[in-house]
């Protein structure tokens, strides 16, 4: 029970998130039944396996808010803002009550009680109504969602998916006379959906007493389509006043019941109204089937039992089908097994690795070719293996419209949320890392950025504010951008507090990029009075070093009075990279195929002509670059010719000096442990094919320490020659 009651809790996880997500888009569009109908089947979900499991607190709590969206699904309660601020409110008191399941925060009952009688307050013909309206009145309980109509199931208008009913369709003698031909009108039916007709012909007539302008056949029809109900009887708009016409919903596409299997024949024949019970006793314990029983005994005849059982095999392979369907489209994998699995996807591309060395080695032709295969297959299992890891960066972003709008409030701000790109696809880790650091930078948009409405509508701007989310695949990269319309940054106020602060020397050229890139220094604010939102200093170099954690970089674009848009480009995956294998005396390092342009020789004429400046003259333009031999201090010759590896690093172009170019490598990235995580330059290693471990190089790390510490030798420089 344990395993299935972790199950229930982590798909009421993804529904209560999904319920989020559907109640903001119902506040900008509160018209559209659709989303009333997720909403209610999300709660609904939740109300029925909880119970199930055991969660009887959620389900009896739950129950209370789905009867409110069973009233707003039928048109009896309007949307509102204080509707929509109660349910998600419920919705945040279920997740507390889902954690504290684990032993977290316990539940504030109180506030639950507020929400309810809150909510009750909405219901038309409630005591909490009349109590609002008219002062006490007699007690008076939530209407249950069964008693709003038959079936108590959703209405099919609403929903996607198949729906199946059971439709009997009864024509008045006279159809032919008004000229109307039955059949046409069950042609039409049958174009809607996969359709099982079945001909009643128990009216019909002895010869002596058959009128041949008369209709004495009815038809029972099982129908499974995605048209609504309402689809269906405009089919028999013009002969339903004339005729019997009953339509059930007897299976509602898996939403409300999952069973694979349907009722018995004789719950059928009874539900159909052509049997009674006391009928169906009579046979019951009797050796030879039901049906074969019935007509024996007259109480029924061979057709209405060859309809039921025409019913009774339709449904059940109906969801049979969805049953099957939805195991083969879907798996739910726990984390720490994709993990494994990723590991030792790693492991054998490591070994597959080492194979192909050893048979380039022995050049036999044999086991070259069982090499070359062995590599097809680990690169296509490597790649396959990645995409499972991978989810669309859209469950990302539904999650900030919350935040978008709660902040909005609590500023007095009007700021809309707009997205793009949301089936842009991220490794799940670093969509789990990235959070933080999107929050911190939609906090500082809407905080810093968006003006107050008064404000903006002064500045010639629409009164609202827009915060603009995009990813797009750019290479082995996703580039995010979050984009606002509000004052943009000011760079001189911004150089102006990091000269008060002693960040920078008053001598000090800057670009806009770099007086920008100021405010990722840790404390750095230019906000004077603090906030609950912002205002301390803390944030922006948190961001800095997340998204340098996820091996990215971040840029900044901003224009006074236009708005700002930064832009986070990380890699697709943390696990497996390309890479480029290079080598410095006996020492192998990889650098990210990602960030590489080319390589350029560089021979000792080249190093005498810069005269002691780490610059190389590349196609006509000057690229420093950085010595990986002197940076790590190894002690070795230096061959006549060296290669310079060019890359990408923030923006501006950077050389790695190496001796040897070995060329690209699939690098399967390990930790490099505890001991050795503050080793600055370094984002990991991997284990080559012949057992050695080669440093992967962390580039804007390099580049960074380098930069520190020729700032340093500037500063000392300075002090002992004044």
């Amino acid at each position: 029970m344990d395993k299935h009651r972790e199950a229930f809790k982590d798909e009421a996880y993804e529904l209560l998130s999904e319920l989020e997500t559907s109640l903001l888009e119902l506040e900008d569009a509160p018209e559209d039944i659709e989303i009333v109908g997720r909403v209610f089947r999300a709660m609904h979900t939740i109300k029925g396996s909880g119970a199930m499991f055991g969660f009887d607190d959620i389900a009896a709590f739950t129950h209370e808010i789905e009867t409110v969206f069973d009233l707003v699904r039928n048109g009896e309660i309007s949307v509102t803002k204080e509707l929509i601020d109660l349910t998600l409110s419920a919705r945040d008191h279920i997740r507390t009550m889902l954690d504290a399941s684990d032993g977290g925060e316990a539940t504030n009952e109180v506030m639950a009680g507020e929400i309810m009688t809150s909510l009750k307050k909405l219901i038309p013909g409630s005591e909490e109504k009349k109590e609002e309206t008219e002062g006490p009145a007699a007690p008076a309980d939530l209407i249950d969602e069964d008693d709003s109509s038959p079936t108590g199931l959703p209405s099919p208008d609403t929903q996607g998916g198949n729906i199946t009913y059971r439709i009997r369709f009864r024509p008045s003698r006279d159809i032919f006379k008004k000229g109307t031909n039955p059949v046409l009108l069950l042609d039409e039916l049958r174009r809607t959906g996969k359709c099982k007709v079945v001909a009643q012909t128990d009216a019909i007539p002895l010869l002596k007493d058959f009128d041949p302008e008369a209709c004495y056949t009815y038809w029972d029809v099982i129908l499974t389509t995605r048209q609504g109900i309402n689809a269906i009887k405009d089919i028999f708009i013009f002969v339903e006043d004339d005729s019997e016409l009953s339509i059930n919903i007897i299976d509602d596409g898996g939403r409300l019941d999952n069973a694979a299997g349907y009722k018995r024949l004789g719950e059928i024949l009874i539900e159909r109204g052509d049997l009674i019970h006391e009928d169906l006793q009579k046979v019951l314990g009797s050796q030879k089937p039901i049906g074969e029983m019935l007509v024996d005994a007259g109480v029924i005849d061979t057709g209405k039992v060859q309809s039921a059982l025409i019913e009774q095999e339709h449904v059940s392979d109906v969801r049979e089908s969805r049953r099957k369907a939805e195991s083969l489209s879907s798996i739910r994998v726990s984390s720490g097994k994709l993990d494994s699995l990723v590991d030792l996807v790693g492991e054998l591309v490591t070994v597959q690795s080492r194979l192909s060395r050893t048979a380039a080695y022995q050049n036999d032709p044999e086991l070259l070719s069982i090499a070359e295969v062995v590599e097809r297959l680990t690169c296509e299992l490597r790649d396959n293996t990645m995409s499972i890891r991978m989810l669309p960066i859209g469950t990302t972003f539904s999650k900030f419209r919350r935040l978008v709008r709660t902040l909005s409030n609590e500023l007095g701000k009007e700021v809309v949320m707009t997205t793009e790109g949301a089936e842009t696809e991220l490794d799940k880790t670093v969509i789990e890392r990235l959070n933080d650091p999107l929050v911190h930078l939609i906090r500082n948009s809407i905080d810093h950025g968006i003006e107050l409405p008064g404000v903006r509508e002064a500045s010639g701007k629409p009164g609202h504010g827009t915060v603009h989310l995009s990813a797009v695949h750019s290479g082995a990269n996703v580039l995010i951008r979050i984009e606002d319309d509000g004052s943009g940054l000011d760079a001189k106020a911004i150089k102006a507090m990091a000269l008060e602060r002693g960040l920078v020397s008053h001598d000090l050229e800057m670009t806009e990029k770099e007086v920008f890139a100021l405010i990722f220094v840790p404390g750095f604010s230019t906000v004077k009075n603090v906030t609950g939102v912002s205002g301390r200093g803390v944030g922006m170099d948190v961001v800095k070093r997340g998204i340098e954690a996820l091996r990215g970089s971040i840029d900044i674009n901003s224009k006074k009075g236009a708005g700002t848009t930064i832009t986070l480009k990380l890699p697709l995956t943390l696990a497996i990279i390309d890479g480029l294998l290079v080598k410095v005396a006996e020492e192998f390092f990889v650098l990210p195929l990602s960030i590489v342009e080319g390589c350029v020789e560089l021979s000792r004429e080249d190093v005498a002509r810069a005269h002691g400046r780490h610059v190389a003259n590349v196609r006509g333009e000057p690229v420093p670059y950085i010595c990986l031999k002197e940076h790590f201090m190894i002690n070795s010759g230096t061959p006549g010719i060296e290669q310079i590896v060019i890359t990408e690093v923030d923006g501006s172009r950077v050389g790695f000096v190496v001796d040897d170019v070995i060329g690209e490598h699939q690098t399967v990235i390990k930790s490099l442990g505890s001991f050795y995580k503050d080793v600055e330059g370094v984002s990991g290693a991997t284990i080559m094919g012949d057992g050695r471990v080669a440093l992967i190089l962390d580039a804007p790390k390099l580049l960074q320490a380098v930069e520190q510490e020729e700032a340093g030798i500037y500063s000392k420089n300075a002090k002992l020659n004044p």
